[in-house]
């Protein structure tokens, strides 16, 4: 027993001496985490900053342990940890400095360079001529050690959880629920990072060692990926044929299946790889050799769907994304079917640069390209629709919903990408001043809705088929969300579904709603008494159409409880008549304000 005691405190301090850094960003990921998290409780002010460096820090974990793996090889670990510093502050410096700032964008940054971080774990240490096998091994292994960390972190902290809510419940220690976050965020975050540590021992000399193949995932890929991707390509051939035979254009999400396929199918082949020319089943010889050919089909219907929609509605990054993954593809296949000798190491490599190109490369990253085919796409609609007069957006011309729509919906992308210099000159000066506005108060949910109401003649399409679950909707949308607050004494912005308190005169507010969507129940909480707000919310829409868009001046309700007058306004809200369902209501649980004064 105390040679095992000693063994794992061996392990442990071998982890801290061989992954200082990595240890240290999954430490301070999980603080910041947990900070951020405390922040947003309410009464309290959120700080985007423990956001921030959470992200940044976490960030940190994959990319210095393949700094880690690179060093092992070639040696120069201070000079490859202080590369990475540097990364790690020009990606922080890269995010904005106020949470408003943070939009869709920065997903679009984020989540692809996560991504290469974990792609370049898989190949920076056998960049050059190591043998193919080892290169194999290591990733298996590190395949299994994730896998296996998962089930390990699962385990450890529901039994951590599960042990304090018995000494809690056991004991009436009654500790704070916040605790059980806490817990759940470190363990998640610096307590997975080091159990995987722990798998990988010393790092790269253990993880490419030769070792047996893995009966559980020999059967896995045999019995159950292969044949499965099998019947999958099956019905992407009979979906190939269906649009031959009647000569339509494929549908958008087709894009996605075959992404699906051909992702997991080059993951099973990987999987496979050394099994091709020993014990391996007959089904998985075949399925390797043609597999690369049975792609060929599926490429074409893949660009014939993406270009389907770029050419319609023009780039935007999600769009130039998937066109550079097909590219990607497409290269992987020419590459095994042509080249005598290839390496599975062309994957991931070939992967890594497709994504470093689209994110960083002079004007043809996604974001340049997003932007101009955007510009040129409203350029477009704006002159095809006569709405240009000197230059400015013509507002008082007739023009169809859709086309309102679509106008209004690229205004508030370019503006939200910082286009502010190219869409001000489209607008009318009241205009102008309005969006700066909204632009500066950060509400870009507005912005759509700013300009779309400024259309005074649009016409609808009653012919045109409306889908049945939305068929009966009404939505209103407030042409200005500005609160006049010189006859009132205070004003409270409700941030989200969570961030919905706020005290005033030692009485206590709360806005009891879900996320974003509820039934016949909407409660406004005044000093713990519910006060039900539907009849105030059906009111609204007393004077509107059944279904359709309706702009109004101003969209609020007023509700006086204890001698206070309670104003809330909303920026939309749409009314949802399912059949069969009653009364359903859609806000932005973001875009609430609420104005008090003593009657």
């Amino acid at each position: 027993m105390l040679n095992k005691l000693k063994d794992i405190l061996g392990k442990t301090g071998a982890v801290f001496q061989n992954y200082a850094m990595v240890l240290v960003m999954a430490f301070i990921s999980a603080i910041s985490m947990i900070c951020f998290v405390e922040s947003n409780v309410p009464k309290t002010e959120p700080t985007f900053e423990f956001l921030k460096v959470a992200l940044v820090s976490a960030l940190g974990i994959s990319l210095f342990f393949g700094l880690k793996m690179l060093s092992q090889r070639i040696g120069r670990e201070l000079v490859l940890q202080l590369i990475g510093i540097l990364v790690l502050v020009v990606i922080y410096f890269i995010l904005p400095a106020r949470e408003k700032d943070f939009t869709e964008v920065y997903a679009f940054v984020l989540i692809p360079v996560f991504l290469l971080s974990h792609l370049l774990v898989s190949f920076v240490a056998f960049i050059g001529k190591n043998k193919e096998l080892n290169f194999w091994q290591y990733n298996k292994n590190l395949f299994i050690n994730t896998f296996l960390t998962g089930i390990f972190t699962g385990v450890l902290t529901g039994g951590v959880l599960l042990a304090i809510l018995a000494v809690d419940q056991l004991f009436d220690f009654n500790f704070d629920q916040r605790y059980y976050g806490y817990i759940f965020t470190f363990f998640s975050i610096f307590g997975s990072c080091f159990i995987f540590l722990l798998f990988n021992e010393k790092g790269l000399q253990y993880l490419e060692r030769n070792g047996d193949y893995p009966l559980v995932l020999k059967f896995f890929t045999q019995y159950i990926l292969i044949p499965l991707l099998i019947i999958y390509a099956i019905i992407l051939y009979f979906y190939s044929a269906k649009i031959l035979i009647n000569w339509e254009l494929p549908r958008g999400w087709v894009s996605y299946l075959i992404l699906a396929y051909s992702v997991v199918g080059i993951f099973a082949i990987l999987l496979v790889h050394p099994l091709k020319e020993n014990s391996a089943k007959s089904w998985v010889k075949m399925f390797s050799k043609i597999f690369y050919y049975t792609l060929i089909p599926l490429i074409i219907l893949l660009f014939t769907a993406i270009f389907t929609r770029i050419l319609e509605y023009g780039y935007t990054e999600p769009r130039y994304f998937v066109l550079i993954i097909a590219l990607w593809l497409t290269s992987v296949v020419f590459y095994f079917i042509f080249i005598s000798r290839p390496t599975i190491k062309f994957v991931p490599i070939s992967l890594f640069a497709f994504g470093l190109f689209a994110l960083i490369f002079p004007y043809f990253n996604a974001f340049s390209t997003a932007k101009r085919s955007q510009k040129s796409e409203l350029t477009k609609i704006l002159t095809e629709n006569k709405l240009v007069d000197t230059k400015t957006i013509d507002f008082s011309s007739k023009v169809k919903s859709d086309v309102a729509d679509e106008i209004a919906n690229k205004i508030k992308f370019l503006v939200v990408r910082k286009e502010i210099k190219y869409v001000l000159p489209l607008l009318p000066a009241n205009l102008q001043k309005n969006l700066i506005g909204a632009i500066d108060d950060r509400n870009f949910y507005q912005i759509a809705n700013l300009i779309r109401s400024e259309f005074k003649n649009v016409s609808y399409d009653l012919n045109a088929p409306v889908p049945a679950q939305v068929s009966n909707n009404t939505t209103l949308i407030a042409r200005t969300f500005t609160a006049d607050i010189s006859t009132y004494q205070y004003l409270f912005k409700v941030y989200n579904y969570k961030r919905n308190y706020f005290d005033f005169e030692n009485n206590s507010v709360e806005i009891k709603m879900p996320v974003s969507q509820f039934g016949s129940e909407l409660n406004l909480k005044v000093n713990g008494k519910n006060y039900n707000l539907v009849p105030e919310l059906l009111q609204l829409f007393s004077n509107y159409p059944k279904h359709g868009e309706n702009f109004v001046d101003n969209l609020f309700f007023i509700k006086n409880i204890d001698g206070y007058e309670y104003k809330i306004m909303l920026d939309s809200i749409i009314l949802v008549n399912a059949a069969g369902k009653g009364a359903e209501f859609v806000i932005n649980s973001e875009s609430i304000l609420i104005l008090i004064k003593k009657n």
